[in-house]
């Protein structure tokens, strides 16, 4: 039975892992040195699937993990990372997301903003003043 110090511990070791797995040149790094060919490793990325569970997730920063964490599931995308040039493309991806992300949810919040604006009435006509 693991003690509440090394409970939290082994939570923050797997919470900065999984994080790593966002990371595609650290994927590239796991795969040239033949850790995603290992049975245990392969076990012990399953067994890191809990972390897609919302009371975990909550505590990630980096999201692409997840995604990262379920394609690692799959051994054609673990022997894919092998190559340099698809941990680039998967980097370049990323980035292109991100700049459209950043871009897409400023639109969406200006228009919020706008939207929750009350709305401008016109100012009154000169004629009806005048009598």
């Amino acid at each position: 039975m693991e003690t509440e110090e090394q409970a939290r511990s082994r939570f923050q070791s797997e919470l900065e892992f999984v994080q790593c797995l966002a990371n595609p040149n650290y994927l590239n790094f796991l795969a040239q040195r033949g850790y995603l060919r290992e049975r245990p490793f392969i076990n012990y990325l399953k067994y890191l699937l809990y972390w897609k569970e919302p009371e975990y997730a909550k505590f990630l920063k980096y999201p692409h993990c997840l995604h990262m964490l379920e394609l690692l599931q799959y051994e054609h995308f673990r022997k894919e990372l092998v190559n340099a040039q698809c941990a680039k493309f998967i980097d370049e991806q990323q980035l292109l997301h991100w700049q459209h992300y950043s871009r897409k949810r400023t639109r969406l919040q200006q228009a919020l903003a706008e939207q929750q604006q009350p709305p401008q009435q016109p100012p009154p006509h000169g004629n009806a003043t005048a009598k």
